[in-house]
């Protein structure tokens, strides 16, 4: 009887609202708050900010705390990375430079060389071991640096891309097609969205939310990469506080099911991300599946030197 009545009440606290052939719930206080819904989702699938932030990486001073830890089937720990390391950017050009690190198990071969595909990934994403240059944090036509790399590169390009770019397209990952190209027409009918107002920290966010249909709801987990992302834009300016998310897909030759929580915040005119967390597990054809962890800690951003 108590859930009746719970059920009753929700469903009176929310209304729908169709865009473009997706069903929107809506929270009343959404309705209330007369938010333009139409408009509303177009903010949202034209945003950049948040593949912006990862991409102002590639431009800015900053130290980072690195925490990797990889697990065997019975998810006991057989390796692991901690260490601090810091970015310094000169005249275009950045390096990593590591202040202090410690490794357990065989986190390295006996070359030094990575053991682990996920300590590639994360190491893609946050060090630059070799000085680069001549890098920009422009998003638009990002997807040509994919064409310009090959083999293992390549590979952990179009990951990166689909880790930290939900919802864009990602080229040349074999058999996913468009599948990750969440805010494409033909995939709202794989997808439940609602949109909420909620506050935290004493500021207003608009919280929206995309979620798999379950099998009941006549969804189809081999339709799709990502299986829910939830991301707080902030009511005033609509910038991208933090997304969570959760991807899965098996296509034979590769699988992987992977947890994210990214949060952002600003320094001067840059969107940086200052925490990032995964968990999860990837497997390619020809190498051991891996379990890993990683969280990473982004903090004393700078300009750089300019000579």
């Amino acid at each position: 009887m108590f859930i009746s009545f719970f059920q009753v009440i929700q469903s009176r606290a929310q209304q729908t609202d169709t865009v473009d052939g997706r069903v929107i719930t809506l929270t009343e206080v959404i309705v209330r708050s007369k938010t333009d819904i139409r408009g509303f989702m177009e903010r949202v699938k034209a945003d950049t900010s948040f593949y912006k932030a990862f991409r102002n990486l590639r431009v800015l001073e900053f130290t980072s705390l690195n925490d990797i830890r990889m697990f065997n089937k019975k998810r006991e720990e057989k390796a692991s990375l901690d260490s601090k390391t810091i970015q310094f950017v000169n005249n275009g050009c950045r390096y990593t430079k590591t202040i202090n690190e410690k490794t357990t198990g065989d986190f390295y071969d006996k070359k030094g060389h990575f053991n682990y595909y996920t300590a590639e990934l994360y190491s893609g994403l946050m060090f630059a071991y070799d000085t680069v240059c001549g890098e920009t944090n422009i998003v638009k036509g990002a997807e040509r640096s994919v064409k310009a790399k090959k083999g293992i590169e390549k590979n952990k390009e179009q990951l990166k891309m689909l880790f930290f770019n939900p919802g864009a397209k990602i080229p040349g990952i074999p058999f996913m097609g468009n599948k990750a190209a969440l805010f494409d027409d033909d995939m709202s009918k794989w997808y439940n969205y609602s949109i909420d107002l909620q506050e935290k920290k004493g500021v207003t966010y608009y919280v929206f939310t995309v979620r798999r249909k379950s099998n009941e709801e006549g969804g189809d987990p081999d339709k799709v990469v990502i299986d829910e992302m939830v991301t707080w834009f902030n009511y005033n300016n609509f910038e991208v506080e933090s997304r969570n998310y959760s991807l899965s897909y098996d296509a034979g030759v590769y699988r992987f099911d992977v947890q994210m929580q990214v949060e952002l915040s600003r320094f001067e005119n840059y969107l940086v991300p200052v925490l990032i967390r995964y968990n999860g597990y990837w497997n390619v054809i020809g190498k051991k599946r891996e379990n890993g962890v990683f969280t990473a800690t982004l903090f004393d951003f700078g300009k750089g030197k300019i000579n």
